[in-house]
């Protein structure tokens, strides 16, 4: 029997422009699915840089696409729009969105669905589908990364760095990553990394240099821009490929490009957001086959540093622009509507708890999956009479559950 629906859900809008207190909630009408759409009743919501960049103004939706911001979502399939037959309702999903993933509920193209990854319970599948996809379609296809080359990723401890550290690793590259602190050095190198340099105390150009006997990186990806431009066409190899993904620097860069010739170095980027459902879908479709085989086999983890309600998405944003923080940040809707669909497990503040989590990963036929990393949240008191719980799901996160999200 379909379950009734509210008429209404709690999700997060912009009142204006600016820094994160701009972001509220607010009660609107639930989405109805249209031709080829499912509704999914979020669980969780990846927080992400795009996220920031529409709060302040300089990322906005495509035409069309609902003003909420949020990327990336899991949850509970309640609805089928005409022409949906993939997914029945009920069934557990992760899924990429051109928005609307900061709310209880959410339309999703079901092209760009997918079955939660093996092992990785609702509560902290949805901050998978945003990286996984940018760093599949930027590192393998557009950059074509090979076994036994290796790979240089700025921002390793970032949401897109922790994803490409490990899926290079697991497919045979060596691989190098920038980064702010000893303790983000420490947090990449578990989960892969073959070196971690700490950009503000050494020249990454360099530090890749000596490792490579002199000959640079088969494969950069940058979300930096600015002056890392011309020093990424210092640090690759000849005919080196760089991938752009972002300008957190800037996109108005002054450089030699000579070195782009000489070393006949391909300089490509590409956005993923604006892109059509079918070439989404396709992506979705090569992470189902090539990916989530390595979730199941407990080679992948999804390192989650803090989780908020979702009414309090403001201080996630304010949290992220610290960048403080290693891996991904998540927002938790606490519909509990969810809990019939996950065998009965209580889906409370740990991301361990419901059928699908580990306390302790464990790889199929037995043997612990990748190591847990240590990684500890800044100490704080819980506001607003809310707890907190610290405990250790595949990588020390803080989960903040002051108040759940209507």
């Amino acid at each position: 029997m379909t379950q009734a629906l509210p008429s209404e859900m709690t999700a997060i809008l912009c009142d204006g422009y600016g820094p994160p207190d701009v972001l509220r909630p607010e009660r609107v009408p639930v989405p109805n699915p249209g031709s080829g759409e499912i509704l999914v009743e979020v669980v969780s919501a990846g927080v992400n840089r795009p996220d920031v960049l529409q709060r302040k103004g300089s990322y906005p939706p495509p035409p069309g696409v609902t003003e909420i911001p949020g990327l990336e979502i899991a949850g509970r399939v309640v609805a089928r729009g005409p022409g949906a037959s993939r997914f029945q309702e009920g069934d557990l999903v992760c899924a990429l969105v051109a928005g609307g993933g900061y709310a209880e509920f959410c339309v999703v193209p079901e092209p760009q669905a997918l079955p939660l990854p093996p092992g990785i319970p609702l509560e902290t599948a949805g901050a998978v589908p945003e990286t996984f996809f940018t760093v599949w379609t930027n590192v393998f296809e557009r950059g074509r990364l090979a076994p036994g080359e290796t790979f240089l990723v700025h921002g390793g401890s970032s949401g897109i760095g922790v994803t490409a550290i490990q899926l290079a690793k697991a497919f045979g590259a060596k691989v190098f990553t920038t980064v702010g602190s000893i303790e983000k050095a420490e947090a990449c190198r578990r989960l892969g990394a073959d070196l971690a340099i700490l950009y503000r105390e050494q020249d990454f150009v360099a530090a890749v240099k000596a490792a490579t006997n002199g000959r640079g990186v088969d494969l950069i990806l940058d979300m930096v821009g600015g002056d890392y431009v011309a020093r990424n066409m210092d640090a690759a190899a000849v005919e080196g490929r760089i991938v752009q993904i972002a300008w957190l620097c800037g996109s108005t860069v002054k450089a030699d490009f000579t070195k782009l010739m000489v070393k006949r170095l391909i300089w490509t980027g590409s956005t993923l957001r604006p892109r059509t459902v079918q070439e989404k879908g396709a992506i979705a479709r090569a992470l189902e086959e090539k990916i989530w085989p390595l979730f199941a086999e407990g080679r992948l983890t999804v390192p989650v540093y803090r989780t908020f309600p979702l009414d309090r998405a403001a201080e996630a944003h304010a949290l992220m622009e610290t960048s403080t923080h290693i891996g991904k940040l998540v927002l938790l809707t606490g519909r509990s509507g969810l809990r019939p669909a996950m065998g009965g497990a209580e889906s409370g503040s740990k991301a361990g708890s419901g059928s699908r989590g580990r306390t302790k990963q464990e790889r199929p036929g037995g043997g612990e999956g990748p190591p847990r990393l240590d990684v500890r949240a800044p100490s704080d008191t819980a506001d607003g009479g809310g707890h907190r719980t610290d405990h250790l799901y595949q990588i020390y996160r803080r989960s903040d559950q002051g108040g759940r999200g209507r």
